[in-house]
């Protein structure tokens, strides 16, 4: 065809070019052969999908099935969805002023039968980009058949002078119009059972019935569902002949390695320039960020039918970075890095995406973030330094003894979230043996990476019961683990973890 689409404004140079008319299943299997054969991945942005997901995808496009996406939520279905326009063909020729993006070769509608029939090689001719035959709907429970098919408009009929059996009258709804391209509906089992029922036809056998008159539209589109498991889904279900005509089932799954998460919740998080540049987020708290999320699917206060979505790390990292920003504007600062007190200012972030069980209600939903991020400090903690309970019951000198006398001596250490960088550095290295502790065993890092570490072994060392850690209005309060509980007096630092701020 010419390089110029924009030339060809009539069916009759239309003919005169190599173009043939094909289904939009047809198209999506030539483009798809051709990135496989160029080695591209055609999914960009869609990470640990690689051996899983992205073959089982592949293979139902090349067998031009309609397509299932069944899993549990944050993991990516939309987003896949939305990718497959990338492998529809960049401009596609129809007859200008049709509703259903009429094939010039090969008209369904009244108009374009018309237009063709009366114009013949001088049929007006125009191109629609791939982004515009993608269509999305939502599946609600509101949802009609009206809005999915069509229905009878009277205003027409009458303005027209036609009865209600002629197609002139008929309004589309959006299936109709995604004729020639990928059609989209999230959540399908919240659909109504009866509007379920009205896909059958469509996708078998491709006409469709408004208002008792029966019409013969072969339409020509992708399909593609969207839905969470059955089981988990209480609002409804996918109807048995629906799922039986849909023909690739394919499953999904959250990331399976921290690396994968991490590399997700980088790529999605939505970060300012400034942020970047004046907050330093270590590999460690990123890491403890994705671990949190893995803690979180695998506990038993969280409904693990429902899922633990990705948008969780990604709303906790921004938070993270946040609330490190917010202390730097608060003192004045030119820079600042993420620390563990910072963690803090994630809870909101976890609290309103995990589903409790009825244990987790007992608990309450801030008391369970606390238990996650406390899970996620301890997972960490024996992959940066030896396992505290071993070191203690071990013949070789305990490393973390001379750091738990410098408590049992009576000393307490308070972190608050508002602490400057010079207050925050200075109480740390009032700990005998912190310091040398982190050098130890990780001698080349930068200060800031000094600090972080130095803060992180004294949450682990309380996650391995060494340390009390308190958890104050604003921070943490570390004291002696064997004074804090003989002490029936509590400090006011030392507040219990139901008493925190969340």
């Amino acid at each position: 065809m010419t390089n110029n689409k924009k030339d060809i404004t009539t069916l009759g140079q239309l003919k005169k070019t190599d173009y043939k008319s094909r289904s939009v299943k047809d198209e999506l299997r030539e483009n798809l052969i051709k990135q496989l054969q160029k080695g591209e991945g055609g999914f960009e942005g869609i990470v640990g999908f690689e051996d899983t997901v992205i073959p089982d995808l592949q293979t139902a496009i090349l067998s031009r099935h309609n397509i299932l996406l069944l899993g549990l939520r944050g993991q990516a279905k939309t987003r896949i969805a939305r990718l497959l326009v990338n492998l529809l063909d960049e401009w596609m020729p129809y007859i200008e002023g049709s509703e259903l993006y009429d094939d010039p070769l090969a008209p369904i509608s009244w108009f374009g039968h018309h237009e063709v029939l009366a114009k013949g090689d001088d049929t007006p001719i125009a191109w629609v980009h791939r982004s515009e035959r993608y269509t999305e709907k939502l599946a609600t429970p509101d949802v009609t058949v009206a809005d999915l098919i069509g229905d009878v408009d009277p205003i027409k009929a009458a303005t027209m002078k036609l009865t209600y059996s002629d197609e002139r009258v008929i309004h589309f709804g959006l299936i109709p119009r995604a004729h020639r391209g990928i059609f989209v509906i999230n959540e399908l089992p919240d659909l109504q059972a009866r509007i379920q029922v009205s896909l059958f036809n469509i996708l078998q056998e491709r006409d469709i019935q408004i208002r008792g008159f029966k019409l013969r539209l072969p339409l020509d589109i992708q399909f593609v569902f969207t839905a969470n498991p059955e089981d988990y889904t209480n609002r409804g279900s996918i109807v048995t002949p629906l799922k039986d005509r849909i023909e690739s089932q394919i499953l999904t799954h959250y990331p399976r390695s921290v690396e994968i998460s991490r590399k997700i919740t980088q790529q999605e998080a939505s970060l300012t320039d400034e942020q970047r540049a004046t907050v330093e987020a270590d590999g460690l708290v990123k890491d403890l960020v994705e671990q949190i999320a893995f803690e979180a699917r695998n506990s038993e206060y969280i409904d693990k039918k429902s899922g633990v979505s990705a948008r969780l790390t990604i709303s906790a990292f921004e938070n993270l970075v946040s609330n490190a920003e917010r202390r730097m504007l608060i003192n004045h600062e030119a820079s600042t890095f993420v620390r563990i007190s910072d963690f803090l200012g994630v809870i909101p972030a976890i609290t309103g995406k995990i589903e409790l069980v009825y244990e987790g209600e007992l608990e309450g939903p801030g008391k369970v973030a606390n238990i996650l991020i406390g899970k996620a400090i301890k997972t960490l903690m024996l992959q940066f330094f030896p396992d505290p309970e071993k070191s203690k019951k071990a013949k070789a000198p305990n490393p973390y003894a001379e750091i738990i006398n410098w408590f049992s001596d009576g000393n307490n250490l308070s972190l608050v979230d508002e602490l400057p960088q010079q207050e925050y550095k200075k109480n740390l290295n009032s700990v005998t043996g912190l310091k040398a502790l982190v050098k130890k065993f990780h001698p080349r890092l930068t200060e800031n990476q000094d600090l972080l570490l130095m803060e992180f072994v004294l949450h682990g060392l309380s996650e391995f019961s060494q340390l009390n850690k308190g958890f104050l209005d604003n921070g943490f309060a570390f004291s002696d683990m064997f004074n804090s509980l003989f002490n029936l007096q509590p400090d006011e630092d030392d507040l219990d973890i139901d008493d925190d701020r969340y």
